[in-house]
């Protein structure tokens, strides 16, 4: 029995098939028809002098109650706080970087039961300050004011230092994403038409802190120097850009 196909439908085979056909003789690129991309990671990295100070210096006392522990932790923590401002530090530089009261116990194996003994207050400052020479001494005068905590001591950047490394670093990112890009096409023989999206992966400043976390300082460490010298921080900028690409 012959096949009939209907003119309409043998008339849209037709078209398709031109098109193919054309395709092929004109070696139509992929990439211009379905938007051929590449997906590049790019990356900078530079080493900045910080210009930023961070100290937290804390105290940390018990009382038979809420009050007496409060009471000796106040006078404490303003000896401190007057200890580091002789050395330099600016009133506006000290802020309270955590303050709490919280009971304390002991477990009495007698009773069986945990018993309340006292209170303990904590109260941290938190130092922020350009002047980088002094970090020894803010450390040596507010622990031999009475600070038995120092939670972090690291060199940083200021907030307008790191943007303006942030924009330096963008830039290069992107301009090594699209050399990377380049170096990969040459030999496919194709090249860069566009840009489809560029996200920022991550940017961030890295630091070692001095100390990391919460130390006590024993009795017989308060008369001791704290030789304490920065370090240039690594800062870096990571991207990524998908390029639109062609047959060159």
């Amino acid at each position: 029995m012959k096949r009939v196909v209907p003119v309409a439908l043998a008339g849209s085979l037709l078209v398709l098939a031109s098109a193919a056909l054309y395709m092929e003789d004109r070696h139509a690129d992929a990439s211009v028809l379905f938007g051929a991309t590449i997906s590049v990671t790019g990356t900078a990295t530079s080493a900045v002098d910080p210009d930023l100070l961070m100290v937290r210096l804390g105290v940390e006392t018990r009382g038979d109650t809420a009050i007496d522990a409060l009471w000796n932790n106040s006078r404490t923590m303003n000896g401190v706080a007057q200890a580091v401002m002789a050395v330099g530090v600016d009133e506006d530089e000290i802020s309270t970087s955590r303050f709490d009261i919280r009971p304390a116990y002991k477990w009495d194996e007698k009773a069986g039961e945990s018993l309340l003994v006292g209170y303990d207050v904590t109260n941290i400052l938190l130092i922020e300050t350009d002047n980088l020479d002094i970090v020894a001494e803010i450390i040596d005068s507010g622990v031999a004011a009475g600070a038995n905590r120092v939670n972090n001591v690291y060199f940083t950047l200021s907030p307008e230092t790191e943007m303006k490394v942030r924009e330096s670093l963008l830039t290069n990112a992107v301009l090594n994403a699209k050399a990377k890009a380049e170096t990969v096409l040459a030999p496919l023989q194709y090249n860069i038409t566009g840009v489809k999206t560029v996200s920022i992966s991550e940017f961030g400043v890295y630091h070692e802190p001095m100390f990391a976390g919460d130390f006590a300082i024993a009795e017989s460490q308060r008369s001791m120097s704290t030789p304490i010298f920065s370090s240039e921080q690594d800062v870096s900028a990571t991207i990524n850009v998908v390029f639109l690409i062609s047959r060159n």
